[in-house]
């Protein structure tokens, strides 16, 4: 393998403490999570107690103040081990960065602490019914009254759904105004007339708390409204580059991952008298899925150092989330393969993380949108 220089020391003894948290603390417990639809509320607070919640996060409002590889880390470890109902990542990744970045003084304040400790977890509503990577038509509006936002309308898909205490919700405050209408609002879950839907029942990732959300004339203090009226989607563009690597992350650590499970079972299973390793099939597809996954490797390291100078562009982003994606896809159904009946039972991890993964070409924008925004970056150049 070639090594890889993203991390530091430092970031190697964190990820050694993530890793162990995670197998003593979650792995054991992760299949009755995923009956149960939702993991424990306790481990957020175990992982904030750990330092495991937003790094980010200046020492000003009680965050370590640590660069984005500290979030990736966590990002590796829980793919790795397939975990994929912890959604820290969207917490930490996602969510709460748009308070880092957009939040008035005393929005940190009020919020920050309680998403480093774990007692306040976040969400962020994008997605509506009739609306997915098309963010400019979203429909739920927030029409000022006063000193408050009255905000109408519904979110479907929304990761912590069920957990979550703050939302990040997109919203029209103009909108004949189209992108230019939209702004985004901190709405409480306890607000009078917000609702959350049932638990959405998924293909995958089922241990992960997904759900509608609905709002039904909710008043919004105006001192919730999250950066400028109207800067919603620039706010959206900005910090998306950084959704789509984390996404990539994932995917390559969960590559990794079920490459190592499989390589066991062929060297364990046995067909007509000999391992399936034995087979020239078997060597070369393994040979084959490993040499993409030392590549995209190499990418998506060098795509966390520029993210680390703040250099990585919304086109090289989507590349990463788009070539990432697909590549975990495409392995995950090569090792299924390699696995026989077997990969196709739900107690094997491939199959868990064959099924979990297919989200990831959808979410955080379709790849066929990340094909539009890399075509569009190259027929703009000269």
């Amino acid at each position: 393998m070639i090594p890889r220089t993203v991390f530091s020391t430092e970031h190697e003894q964190f990820r050694d403490s993530v890793r162990k948290f995670l197998e003593t603390e979650a792995a054991p417990y992760h299949h009755q999570w995923e009956k149960d639809g939702q993991v424990d509320r306790e481990l957020w607070r175990k992982a904030g107690a750990m330092g495991f919640l937003c790094p980010q996060v200046p020492e000003a409002y009680g965050g370590l103040e640590l660069d984005f590889g500290y979030n990736a880390i966590v990002d590796e470890e829980i793919s790795r081990q397939g975990l994929t109902g912890i959604g820290w990542g969207l917490h930490s990744d996602i969510a709460v960065p748009y308070i880092v970045n957009y939040g008035t003084e005393e929005q940190k304040q009020k919020y920050l602490p309680g998403c480093i400790s774990g007692d306040i977890v976040t969400a962020i509503a994008m997605t509506e019914p009739g609306a997915g990577s098309d963010l400019q038509g979203v429909r739920t509006t927030a029409v000022k009254d006063g000193d408050h936002y009255v905000l109408n309308g519904s979110k479907t898909f929304i990761t912590n759904g069920q957990h979550a205490d703050l939302v990040v919700v997109v919203a029209k405050t103009d909108p004949a105004a189209g992108a230019a209408g939209v702004s985004l609002l901190l709405v409480e879950s306890d607000s009078p007339g917000f609702k959350k839907g049932t638990n959405l029942e998924k293909v995958g990732m089922k241990a992960q708390d997904t759900s509608e959300l609905f709002f039904d004339d909710v008043k919004v203090p105006a001192e919730n409204l999250l950066g400028g009226e109207g800067q919603g989607f620039i706010y959206l563009m900005q910090e998306l580059p950084q959704e789509r690597l984390s996404v990539a992350v994932n995917a390559i650590a969960n590559c990794e991952a079920a490459i190592g499970w499989t390589i066991e079972y062929v060297k364990d299973r046995k067909a007509f008298g000999k391992p399936i390793s034995a087979f020239q099939n078997t060597q070369f597809k393994l040979a084959e899925l490993d040499s993409e996954l030392t590549a995209l490797r190499v990418f998506i390291d060098r795509c966390l150092e520029l993210h680390y100078e703040e250099k990585l562009d919304v086109s090289t982003a989507a590349k990463a989330k788009l070539l990432a994606t697909d590549f975990q896809c495409k392995l995950l159904d090569e090792c299924m393969q390699l696995h026989g009946g077997f990969g196709y039972m739900w107690e094997y991890p491939i199959a868990r993380a064959w099924a979990d993964a297919r989200v990831q070409r959808i979410y955080a924008g379709t790849n066929e949108i990340m094909k539009l925004i890399i075509s569009r970056e190259l027929l703009k150049r000269e």
